[in-house]
């Protein structure tokens, strides 16, 4: 879990539209470097990328049908 936080506290950007041109501009001249993605950061997102494929071929029609179904419900659930 600790990882997750630190990286989302790397990749966080300005929410001021000022700053975020700002943080931009800084980018682009060179003076704040990007953070690059470490090795298991890139090991992680490309296992995600590759589970998601594998757990549809994975599911059955009826399988797939179900889990929307409950997440129809769980989103009606929250509106009403």
């Amino acid at each position: 879990m600790r990882s997750y936080i630190s990286l989302m506290d790397r990749l966080r950007r300005p929410n001021d539209m000022n700053q975020l041109a700002k943080h931009i501009v800084d980018v682009a001249t060179g003076e704040i470097d990007e953070p690059e993605e470490s090795p298991k950061e890139r090991r992680a997102r490309n296992a995600g990328w590759k589970g998601g494929p594998a757990r549809a071929r994975a599911l059955t029609p009826n399988r797939r049908s179900e889990i929307a179904r409950l997440a129809a419900q769980a989103r009606w659930k929250k509106m009403g």
